[in-house]
């Protein structure tokens, strides 16, 4: 990297992090620091909500998902926008009337201290190893490809974050995250138009998706009735519904965004902003990964991207070496053969599938050897594909910009999740234990301690960031990771809402049993004795509290009233 794209990167991060510390500084008690005294408008709502979602993972992932798999993986938003209208007809009513700090407190009112802790403690769970893959997957990508130290960065990452969000708290992280969404949409604007440009004279963006989908790139919906498939249209309007009510609507890291709202009107239009935008927002980060696909059809892409010096070292064996000399001439007969397309010979698109049939299987023999001579070796390099992109075909400058673009979304997702944490912590455990001991509130203190709690919650995020592993495609292994908890969590909230008979005891039992259920059918799972798309976890999850609850219930006073008789 030149000195011009470390000014850009440093340039950038800095002035977010110096503008959030400086716009908040008068934050004096729980309430500005946790809810931004209610003075939020519906755009920066909006644009809080999307930036706590779209994490680094999603700019460096969803490219690299789109360029293996297609763009079938935007079929996991279908059922956003419909999670956002119940969330605003049921979710927001409730907890604007109760003027809750966190989504938990309801549950107290509703059942009993024991049910909210439960809830608040799974968030805290999921959410808090979350705060360190998010930290995380952009840091290793990082350091493979620019030689980074992969402990430094993740400590840069942290502290940075922990600056701003303990200086001035939830607005400190909306205000820092409008204007990091600004950057992140800019940033992946100028690497669209410079991927096009990386095509050769003659073949333009119609040509890219005419090719990309003769090659089976752009297979958007799938009707399919499978449920080993990860991506269909009803996995997306079922699991993908269920996951994003429970998210948006009893995650704190997203409620924290819109209980900030000046109005109820007003968080209810950044929900909608929020809805309508993401999925044209992701079809566009998707289709910047099918554009980099139809580019390395006339640039060779390398036979691995996620070369290090280890790697280069075993590089030397002869079946590596062989397998890279196949790998060079089958790309020549597959470039002889796209030329002869874009000529007009459409039988010719024959020969370039079957080249690149043989293409990834070359990819995928050299990784399968590579990993066996180093153990080290992480076989998924999807995660690599498009900063690798960036860091060859972008100029200088516009690296910097992009490098800032991963940052900002780490840093904005990071900050949510931490705020989010902190204020659970403080409102759900510490607040509530001393009111519990009869003390009297000390506002002041209190902030003090939802301060360090924030630097607490970082510094562990930091923790399961340096001790993390690459197991998955980065952004499936965080949703991977939601879909564990958000079925359990959100089937308490269900039977909260809408089951007014079913009591504390019977919900608390329920949610032990959902939680153990998702549990053994995603071992069952990653042990191959069932195939199951993990989006199915959040309804099967919801579905087993609230049956179990309803049984339980039913169970419980049939026995009370026979005690009664007897």
């Amino acid at each position: 990297m030149s000195w011009i794209d470390w000014s850009v990167l440093a340039g950038t991060l800095l002035l977010i992090v110096l503008y959030g510390s400086w716009k908040t500084r008068k934050n004096r008690n729980l309430e500005a620091y946790l809810k931004g005294n209610n003075s939020e408008g519906w755009m920066t709502i909006g644009l809080s909500i999307m930036a706590t979602q779209a994490s680094a993972i999603t700019f460096l992932s969803t490219p690299g998902k789109a360029y293996e798999s297609g763009m079938g993986f935007v079929q996991f938003y279908f059922g956003l926008p419909i999670a956002m209208v119940l969330i605003s007809i049921f979710f927001l009513p409730i907890y604007y009337r109760l003027k809750v700090y966190t989504a938990y407190e309801y549950l107290e009112g509703r059942f009993d201290g024991r049910v909210r802790s439960l809830t608040a403690l799974l968030f805290l769970i999921s959410r808090g190893l979350a705060a360190g893959i998010t930290i995380y997957a952009p840091a290793i990508i990082l350091s493979t490809l620019l030689g980074w130290n992969l402990q430094l960065t993740c400590v840069l990452i942290g502290i940075m974050v922990i600056i701003y969000t303990v200086s001035g708290g939830s607005r400190a992280v909306s205000l820092t995250q409008k204007w990091q969404m600004a950057v992140i949409m800019i940033g992946m604007i100028i690497a669209f138009y410079f991927v096009l440009e990386s095509f050769p004279d003659g073949v333009g963006f119609t040509d890219g998706i005419r090719l990309a989908g003769q090659l089976g790139k752009m297979e958007i919906v799938d009707t399919s009735l499978n449920v080993e498939s990860r991506y269909t249209i009803w996995s997306g309007l079922t699991g993908g519904l269920f996951l994003f009510i429970s998210y948006f609507g009893t995650d704190q890291s997203q409620v924290q965004r819109y209980l900030g709202g000046k109005t109820l009107k007003e968080s209810r239009l950044g929900l909608m902003f929020n809805g309508l935008m993401k999925i044209p927002m992701q079809f566009f980060i998707l289709l910047i990964g099918i554009m980099v696909f139809v580019s390395f059809q006339f640039n060779k892409p390398p036979i691995i991207f996620n070369e290090t010096s280890t790697t280069l070292e075993y590089s030397q064996d002869d079946s590596l070496q062989l397998m890279r000399t196949q790998y060079d001439e089958n790309y020549e007969k597959k470039e002889d053969a796209i030329t002869a397309y874009f000529s007009g010979e459409t039988d010719a698109i024959k020969n370039v599938r079957e080249y690149q049939v043989m293409q990834d299987s070359l990819r995928k023999s050299y990784k399968n050897k590579l990993s066996r001579l180093d153990g080290s070796y992480e076989i998924k390099d999807g995660d690599y594909i498009f900063l690798s992109f960036v860091l060859n075909y972008l100029p200088v400058g516009l690296i910097g910009l992009l490098l800032a673009v991963i940052f900002s979304a780490a840093m904005s997702s990071t900050a949510g999740e931490l705020n989010a944490l902190a204020s659970t912590a403080t409102i759900d455990f510490y607040t509530k234990y001393q009111n519990k001991k009869g003390r009297e509130k000390n506002d002041k203190k209190d902030l003090k301690v939802s301060k360090l709690l924030t630097v607490s919650w970082g510094g562990l995020a930091i923790i399961v960031a340096l001790t993390a592993g690459l197991f998955e495609n980065l952004i499936e292994l965080v949703n991977i990771l939601g879909s564990l908890f958000y079925g359990t969590i959100l089937g308490v909230f269900l039977l909260a809402f809408f089951f007014k008979n079913v009591k504390a005891k019977a919900t608390l039992i329920a949610a032990i049993i959902g939680q153990l259920s998702v549990l053994i059918v995603h071992f069952l799972t990653a042990y191959d004795i069932i195939d199951l798309g993990y989006l199915w976890y959040n309804p099967i999850g919801s579905l087993i509290v609230i049956i179990a609850g309803l049984i339980l219930q039913t169970t419980l006073t049939n026995k009370t009233e026979t005690n009664k008789t007897e």
